[in-house]
């Protein structure tokens, strides 16, 4: 498995997370705090691309979760070790293929894990999990794992078709939802297509749901260049249903 172009290209949005850093379980990560009364016992976990929390992109995302009365947590489950912006400006010759052999699930779901149980530890009963690209991959494996009580992922990478699909209908009771685009090289329309065919139409039986968003390219939901209004929509719709989502599931 592997990364494509489209997993390291996009645009840094603009803002200021508002968001803080603590340890949690010995894992650096990102905290976004609703400002009004909200559910303690509840948590969303976002799970970012290969550019992590340190892009201000997912914290901006995180924060704007908070807003809508979730408590958002990004875990650093890339190690410190998040490929640099700069491999979103033109011309970059970062080695995506390199970076990615460094960040198998052997180096990355432990840190997920310790979060996870410093939560509970807290209080926290229930989890809602939001995977962007990179991040997709764990939201699936955290629900075949139980972990979570609603899952939902914006242009997953890393997954395997239909192998993937064919074990979520199988092993897992989580509600799933995919935010889908048109040119999306890791989840392309036959991906989507099988999707539907395997869990559509009532047959899982826990809840899903697929958004499409056209015109829109892989990362749009997380990196996408809001100037274009096709990818502006795409962002804040993929965004509307994953709160619809938790609203409803988490």
């Amino acid at each position: 498995m592997s990364l494509c172009k489209d997993c390291v290209s996009g645009v840094t949005h603009d803002g200021t997370p508002s968001g803080t850093w603590v340890e949690i379980g010995g894992v650096n990560s990102y905290v976004a705090t609703p400002t009004v009364d909200y559910r303690k016992d509840k948590v969303v976990l976002f799970l970012t691309d290969v550019f992590g929390a340190q892009l201000p992109n997912a914290r901006l995302l995180a924060d704007d979760f908070a807003r809508n009365g979730f408590r958002t947590i990004i875990p650093d489950y890339l190690n410190g070790d998040a490929v640099d912006a700069g491999a979103l400006n033109p011309g970059s010759t970062f080695d995506l293929g390199k970076w990615i052999a460094k960040h198998g699930s052997n180096e990355t779901r432990p840190p997920l894990d310790k979060v996870i149980a410093a939560l509970k530890e807290e209080g926290v009963t229930a989890f809602g999990a939001t995977g962007y690209c990179f991040g997709g991959r764990y939201v699936f494996d955290l629900a075949y794992d139980g972990v979570i009580k609603a899952a939902a992922t914006s242009h997953p990478s890393l997954l395997q078709i239909p192998a993937d699909l064919e074990k979520y209908a199988d092993t897992s009771k989580v509600p799933l939802l995919l935010n889908t685009c048109t040119i999306d090289v890791q989840f392309p329309l036959e991906a989507q297509a099988k999707a539907d065919e395997i869990l559509g139409d009532g047959k899982f039986a826990p809840g899903y749901r697929r958004e499409y968003f056209e015109g829109c390219v892989h990362g749009f939901a997380v990196r996408g260049d809001l100037s274009d209004p096709k990818v502006k929509a795409g962002k804040e719709g993929a965004f509307k249903s994953t709160v619809e989502w938790f609203l409803k599931y988490l």
